[in-house]
């Protein structure tokens, strides 16, 4: 029972860090240039930010019913 308990904390040791870089706000940028959607973690020059969403799950969501993503 010790080596499946032991086992169960080492791998939660090592997933934290791969779901820590999952973690954080996604948002959808609008390319004023090209005029088209992405789902970003951060904002680059030359973008719109058309939402701030959790996940990346909901930002692409999100981004599916966007009219101006469509253009």
């Amino acid at each position: 029972m010790k080596k499946y308990a032991l086992a169960a904390v080492l791998i939660g040791a090592f997933a934290m860090p791969a779901l820590a870089l999952e973690a954080g706000p996604y948002f959808v940028g609008l390319n004023t240039t090209t005029h088209t959607c992405s789902v970003v973690t951060k904002m680059e020059a030359g973008m719109k930010m058309m939402g701030k969403y959790k996940t990346k799950e909901a930002a692409e969501k999100a981004m599916a019913g966007m009219k101006e993503c469509h253009a």
